[in-house]
């Protein structure tokens, strides 16, 4: 069984921090040209595939992109024979060493390539590959230099065809292998490390990808457990000082040993892959208090002291406890709808409830955007009923537009906005048309202002951009949810306003307190906020010299709101961990380091400081950034000896036997049609099937007439604006709904309803709203009611009739919720009274509990 210390491969640097010899340029260049004459089927076609962590030549890919999911051939032309995986997970970062040989099953050669795709909070740092007696290794160049070395390759143009692929997207790491024969071997060593999600109940998740493993039948059938050992190999260590409590892993493993008397520290092994799932999900679960953590790693004895590497790094996990409360007026935050035109006629019932259900002290605003895009307001104005009003009247304003889709503009233009008192700022985004090819101009955006705001991204089932919105939404902490028909974009995105209206944590800060001599230097900062069900990972250099040498201990304190509550958590935590040569927690705290230093703005004197400083730290641990770019190189074996580095010196591309090969990081900018199967939607298409055949539906004309200007439709009949049930995906959203569902579930009188709601919660007694709940003016003036009852009547009439239909439109709620609160604050409410009088006029009989906030 092979031992992870065999082969922890060199991390992706060229050894010194030294400038190229020109000699070796020119010499690569002209091995370059001389390649095509002397590689023997070393050099490339391209080649029609993509696969993500194995090996193949097959033009068909199956298989979905998501954050922290490999992609697969479902083809077995190279099988995956044997793996040998080493993880360790502190707090949440994940330290992943892993080697996995691959075989060539067929008779004939097969042209490979190796895809790995990556995500903004992974670093891959380390790749080798072994063919016979050749070797293939990525390093990291200036990337100045590295655009040299590019033009001096043969075959980069194999990379190229893949950032247009129609089912590829996203950022990849890329490196074309060669030629493998028949029966013959690869080995794969790769390494990164990885800020773990947090899992909603509080654990850090790792993932790992089924397809990395043997082949199951193989295992199963033809090998008894005891040697299973021999194909599989896959430990797992987990560290923590506040204890490991305990794990969730969705396949056979042996049982977690503690390594430590106090369970800092514990060990677990697989013993096979997993059974039911597409891949290995690994949940840790922690002991202690879970709002605040802290994990110190010791400096390289090597590197200079000041240097980010030659200084103490400490991770601190923030995590606030946030009550369920209700937030005052002036911490709601700031909603910004984003709708693609191409939708305006679908979305416009969502944005009329989206706007209703807002509640009074936020700010908001509507952009609709295409080839350019419009703002309702300048900037976000606050909530109240003039302004609703206003915004109301103006969604039927909204034009199509069949041009391009300017996203891009559109983020950049809000971002250059300041936020409003500091408010949080959450992103509706409706989207059906493809993104122009700049997708990754847009995640940079995106991910610069992460920490400043959250994105709920709306996909249709036809759109082009779905890998984009999710993205987005992932890189935000949001959520992406595609999109069917009119009803559910209405239903997914209020449930995701629910999501966004509920508490937070806000004015963040964290104070230290060091033992003399020590300082801390905070390299990624908390944020502003944090929202409920979330964390945020911070990092912080250590430098200086304790006076004390005995004293080791310091402490962190994390302070926050939620609303108007104050909270203080304190932490004691140790100086003095034991040393990790790997540096995990370094190599994330440097890739914040070298996001930072990108996006700052200097002047061009102190860019090339910049430039030449990013450049170094980026080399030393080999932490790919916006500075620099992957080149890999081919050698013999015999050549790279016994090395820790394959170039620890540029003259080594002197070599005569060395050549370089295809590799880079590449952003992929192809997209796949997303395809749906549900069950409730074929269901759904057969009842309205049914219905068709049955009686007209009653025109809701003279009740959509009496609506105030602000809220009619003019551009369309009342009939098509109607809310639509689901349809069977792929199919048209202009399909008519049918008659019968139309008048038994009241979506017409409905959406009457909701918008003659004022802002406030409330409902005002008029002609139009009792028309709408089926009722006549007589029947309503004809109650005998006390004075008092009078003016809160029509709410509470709107409310029962609101809950008589939830089993039919749940997203009703945060209005009805709204309704709730007014009627709270009404001294004169008087329930009973009320209540019978409303069961009375409905018909119906619903009990006073509704009534509860």
């Amino acid at each position: 069984m092979a031992k992870e210390e065999t082969f922890g491969p060199s991390p992706l640097r060229r050894g010194d921090h030294g400038q190229p010899h020109e000699d070796a340029l020119r010499h690569v260049r002209h091995q370059a040209v001389c390649v095509d004459h002397v590689c023997d089927g070393t050099c490339l076609q391209p080649v029609k595939m993509r696969i993500s962590g194995t090996l193949s030549k097959q033009r068909r890919y199956r298989g979905l992109f998501s954050r922290g999911t490999w992609f697969f051939s479902s083809y077995p032309e190279m099988e995956l024979e044997s793996m040998t995986v080493n993880v360790t997970i502190q707090d949440f970062v994940a330290d992943v060493v892993s080697e996995m040989f691959f075989c060539n099953k067929q008779q004939i050669s097969r042209e490979i390539m190796f895809i790995f795709p990556v995500d903004s909070d992974t670093v891959v740092h380390t790749f080798h590959a072994t063919m016979g007696d050749t070797r293939v290794e990525a390093m990291l160049w200036d990337k100045k230099e590295a655009q040299q070395l590019y033009k001096a390759t043969p075959g980069m143009e194999n990379l190229r065809y893949l950032q247009d692929q129609w089912d590829l997207w996203g950022p990849v790491f890329a490196c074309f292998l060669g030629t493998v024969p028949p029966n013959g071997e690869v080995a794969i060593s790769l390494c990164y490390v990885q800020e773990l999600p947090l899992h909603p109940d509080g654990a850090a998740k790792f993932c790992w990808p089924k397809k990395l493993f043997p082949q199951q039948k193989f295992i199963r059938q033809y090998l008894s457990e005891e040697e299973i050992s021999e194909n599989l190999y896959f430990r797992i260590r987990l560290q923590s000082a506040r204890g490991v409590s305990h794990i969730d892993v969705n396949s056979s493993c042996t049982p977690l040993q503690y390594t430590a008397p106090d369970w800092t520290s514990a060990e677990v092994s697989l013993k096979s892959s997993p059974c039911l799932s597409d891949k290995l999900e690994l949940l840790v679960y922690y002991g202690g208090p879970h709002n605040l953590s802290a994990v110190v790693e010791s400096r390289d004895p090597k590197a200079a002291p000041g240097s980010l590497l030659g200084d103490p790094v400490v991770m601190v996990t923030l995590k606030p406890s946030i009550p369920e409360v209700m937030p005052s007026p002036g911490h709601l935050g700031e909603f910004l709808f984003l709708m693609d035109c191409s939708l305006y006629q679908d979305a416009q019932n969502t944005l009329l409830f989206l706007l209703k259900s807002l509640p009074l002290g936020c700010y908001f605003n509507i952009y609709s955007f295409g080839a350019t895009f419009k703002v309702f307001y300048p900037q976000s104005v606050e909530y109240t009923q003039e302004t609703m009003d206003n915004a109301v009247g103006r969604i039927s304003s909204i034009c199509p537009d069949l041009g391009g889709c300017d996203l891009l503009g559109l983020l950049r233009s809000i971002y250059s906005t300041p936020l409003l008192r500091g408010l949080p700022r959450q992103l509706f985004i409706f989207i059906q048309r493809k993104v122009s090819s700049e997708e990754q101009a847009i995640m940079a955006e995106v991910h610069r202002y992460r920490d400043y705001h959250r994105c709920f991204c709306f996909p249709t089932d036809k759109c082009e951009s779905f890998y984009i919105s999710q993205a987005i939404a992932l890189e935000t902490k949001g959520k992406c949810v595609c999109i069917h028909s009119k009803m559910t974009m209405t239903s997914e995105a209020v449930k995701c306003l629910q999501q966004a209206l509920q508490p937070l944590a806000s004015e963040i800060s964290l104070h230290w307190d060091l033992p003399p001599g020590l300082e801390v230097t905070v390299i990624r900062k908390a944020p502003e906020r944090i929202f409920q069900g979330h964390q945020s990972i911070i990092y912080a250099q250590i430098h200086g010299q304790a006076q004390d040498p005995e004293a080791d201990v310091a402490t962190v304190t994390l302070q926050y709101r939620v609303g108007s509550q104050p909270f203080h958590y304190t932490l004691r935590f140790s100086m003095s961990p034991s040393a990790d040569d790997r540096f995990p927690v370094h190599r994330i705290a440097m890739m914040h380091l070298l996001w930072k230093l990108a996006w700052q703005e200097t002047s061009k004197s102190e860019m090339e400081d910049i430039w030449h400083s990013a450049v170094k730290l980026s080399l030393s641990l080999g932490v790919p950034s916006a500075f620099t770019s992957v080149v890999a190189v081919r050698m013999e074996q015999r050549d790279t000896g016994h090395r820790d580095s394959l170039l620890a010196d540029p003259s080594m591309l002197l070599s005569p036997s060395c050549n370089l090969v295809p590799c880079q990081l590449l952003w992929l900018c192809g997209s796949r049609p997303v395809w749906f199967k549900s069950t409730k939607f074929w269901i759904v298409q057969k009842f309205q099937l049914c219905l068709e055949t049955l009686s007209p539906k009653a025109s809701h004309t003279e009740v959509l007439s009496q609506l105030s200007a602000h809220c009619k439709e003019q551009e369309s009949s009342p009939e098509e604006q109607m809310m639509e049930e689901p349809t069977a995906f792929n199919t048209s959203w202009d399909w008519t709904i049918s008659p019968l569902s139309t008048k038994l579930c009241n979506f017409s009188s409905i959406r009457v309803v909701v918008a003659l709601q004022k802002a406030n919660g409330s409902w005002a007694l008029t002609s139009a709203l009792i028309s709408a709940l089926g009722l006549r003016k007589a029947d309503v003036e004809g109650q005998s009611l006390s004075k008092d009852v009078k003016p809160v009547l029509a709410t509470v009439l709107a409310l029962v009739w609101l809950h008589q239909y939830k089993w039919r439109v749940s997203w009703s709620e945060l209005l009805e919720a709204k309704a709730r609160r007014w009627l709270w604050d009404r001294t004169e409410f008087h329930l009973d009274e009320c209540l019978e009088a409303a069961n009375s006029l409905l018909g119906c009989f619903v009990e006073p509990i509704i009534f509860r906030i």
